[in-house]
């Protein structure tokens, strides 16, 4: 009996396998394995291949995104340095009419005074005649009634009169002048 027992725990030994268990093992793993390799890995690899592809095309597309922002960042740094370029002729064109502006205003303003200065010098000869006029006038009639009470006779005669102002005036003139130049000549000495 206990050779029985043992012959039967040597058979249901569950750490060794049966051959027809083998068999049918190997059978099923080869029809799986078919099964796998002819239907499921070929959707895998068609999934991993559209993955692929969209991966990559997505790559693709960022990549042209990306050079046409890199373009359009290149060109608006561009258009902003041509505003810079700009801003800075019309500031200097600004300042050159400003400047161009201030020299016409002084010409202009340089002409009003030398106008004004011309009608003043002319308004001061015309009132300096005036009082030469008046003087001489004066003058005259003085110098004549001196003269007459010098003379003892009567200047009333017009030309006479006028002869002897103007011989007076002339004396007073060339006396002034001949003052003036000794004066101007002791003045440089000093």
């Amino acid at each position: 009996m206990t050779t029985d027992v043992v012959r039967a725990a040597e058979d249901l030994n569950p750490l060794i396998p049966h051959v027809s268990e083998i068999i049918i093992g190997l059978i099923v793993f080869a029809l799986l394995f078919f099964l796998v390799a002819k239907f499921v890995a070929p959707n895998f690899e068609k999934a991993y291949a559209d993955r692929t592809k969209a991966i990559e095309g997505g790559i693709s597309a960022a990549e042209t995104k990306q050079a046409e922002a890199d373009a359009r960042l290149a060109e608006l740094e561009k258009q902003l340095a041509d505003a810079r370029h700009e801003a800075a002729r019309i500031r200097e064109e600004a300042r050159e009419q400003g400047a161009q502006i201030v020299a016409e205003m002084r010409e202009q303003a340089q002409r009003e005074s030398d106008r004004i200065k011309e009608n003043g010098k002319a308004t001061i000869e015309a009132e300096r005649q005036q009082a030469v006029t008046s003087l001489r006038a004066e003058v005259g009639a003085l110098a004549t009634s001196l003269a007459g009470r010098i003379v003892g006779e009567s200047l009333e005669d017009d030309a006479r009169a006028n002869r002897v102002v103007e011989r007076f005036l002339e004396d007073l003139e060339d006396l002034e002048s001949s003052q003036g130049a000794a004066g101007r000549g002791n003045s440089g000495a000093v």
